[in-house]
């Protein structure tokens, strides 16, 4: 049997990691001299209550691979693997993971998503399907490949101040972004990592300007998932999903919150989508 194990970078819905049967190995969180297993001892609701009243940023650090370890082994020696990580390009999870994967005597396959948030997610509930279709561990890989390199993620900045808070922008220069109303739009790119695609002034253009990105990948978006994750602004998310229904007709729309890892970067009001 073909069983899928995580990282708790993934955003997925709590019902999805139950309905799959998805083994989670939770990213560590560190708020000032505080260290939370993410998922286990703090929920992403508590995280942003956290995050937005602290002057300094949450640090994130990937599962060491003795706990990969400790997860695969949990598993019969009959059992396939199939281990999904965040990004190598914005985490060392995916590291951690394959050494984990060389200290555990179990069949592990890791594979690295390129990708974060519900961007990650929707990789894992692809190869969760497929290996309950009884697809083998060679089809669900070169699925998810296709899957992965044809995918589109964008971050949605509404305020910058986390980028200052992070040290990557100058505070005179966050001051700038909020009298102009400056929005940026990053996306996925080669390797995983994120980049800026756009700076937008004003919260209407931002909005309308996203949605011309997503109209721009595709004519056609009846077989498109697409997740939305949020950092507390569940309205806004609910807003834009029903946009994207009565738009494009996807096939579905997700929508969670964002956890640590994203968030972090993110800030308030911050969303991340991936189709």
């Amino acid at each position: 049997m073909i069983r899928i194990i995580t990282d708790s970078s993934a955003d997925l819905p709590k019902h999805l990691l139950e309905k799959y049967q998805i083994t989670v190995v939770p990213l560590t969180i560190t708020m000032g001299s505080e260290n939370y297993a993410e998922g286990i001892d703090l929920t992403p609701k508590e995280f942003f209550t956290k995050m937005f009243h602290s002057d300094e940023l949450p640090k994130t650090s990937q599962p060491s691979p003795a706990l990969f370890a400790q997860s695969f082994n949990q598993f019969d020696h009959d059992d396939q693997l199939l281990c999904l990580t965040i990004s190598s390009g914005l985490s060392g999870t995916y590291q951690s993971a394959c050494l984990g994967k060389e200290l555990s005597d179990k069949n592990v396959t890791v594979f690295d998503t390129l990708a974060g948030s519900l961007g990650h997610g929707l990789q894992i509930i692809r190869a969760a399907e497929l290996a309950q279709q009884g697809a083998t561990m060679e089809e669900i890989m070169k699925n998810l490949t296709e899957y992965r390199e044809n995918m589109t993620i964008l971050v949605l900045l509404d305020t910058l101040e986390n980028i200052v808070k992070g040290g990557r922008l100058s505070k005179f220069q966050g001051s700038l972004a909020k009298i102009l109303n400056i929005k940026v739009i990053l996306e996925r790119v080669e390797g995983g990592k994120v980049e800026i695609k756009e700076k937008v002034r004003g919260k209407k253009r931002f909005h309308n300007r996203t949605m011309e990105l997503i109209q721009e990948q595709s004519s056609h978006f009846s077989n498109t998932v697409f997740g939305i994750t949020h950092t507390g602004n569940e309205e806004e998310a609910e807003a834009i999903k029903q946009e994207l229904i009565e738009k494009f007709q996807p096939k579905e729309v997700l929508i969670n919150y964002m956890g640590a890892t994203m968030g972090t970067y993110a800030g308030k009001g911050g969303m991340i989508i991936s189709f």
